[in-house]
């Protein structure tokens, strides 16, 4: 039986990691996070800024750019298409996050507070890196307040649900 749980936590351990991979592609551009502005063979349009509250950036050539709630695709796709013509015949736009926002993590742990981003984050890793789960946390009442399309949402979690850069992790305290 042992045997059958371990290959099958082995299986879907690539699935996991692909549905975590695929919500980052869609990640949207908050405040707090480090993004590298790069075109091919342009220095003086390459940029490295940390988005402020308001998540604007002055672009060479383009004037003020609203990163927040954009995707790293759709901002290359904004640059090229700004750059493409008027300033450059084909320019080589590449976008990267050089450092999340962080996730915070609340209740039942030992150093509660906020933390550093990195992908492939869970619950159970989240509550590592803020020293452990405490005598009295529960395992099973947890929750993740995460922004969605501008609103914030309370879900609720298991210890091997992945988090995104942002969420505020709940630990609730258990009764036995």
């Amino acid at each position: 039986m042992k045997k059958v749980v371990i290959m099958l936590l082995a299986l879907l351990a690539p699935v996991l990691s692909l549905a975590q991979t695929s919500q980052l592609n869609q990640y949207k551009l908050g405040s707090g996070d480090l993004v590298k502005i790069n075109v091919y063979g342009q220095d003086d349009l390459t940029l490295e800024s940390r988005l402020t509250d308001i998540g604007v950036i002055n672009y060479p050539y383009l004037g003020e750019i609203k990163l927040t709630g954009m995707t790293v695709g759709e901002l290359e796709n904004y640059i090229y298409t700004g750059l493409k013509g008027d300033y450059l015949v084909e320019p080589s736009v590449s976008v990267s996050i050089l450092e999340y926002r962080p996730f915070f993590i609340n209740g039942e742990v030992e150093k509660p507070g906020g933390y550093a981003f990195q992908p492939g984050l869970t619950i159970d890793k989240a509550a590592a890196l803020a020293g452990g789960y405490t005598e009295r946390a529960s395992k099973t009442k947890i929750f993740i307040d995460r922004e969605v399309n501008g609103r914030l949402v309370k879900i609720t979690a298991d210890r091997s649900q992945a988090i995104l850069p942002g969420d505020i992790i709940n630990i609730e305290q258990s009764f036995f």
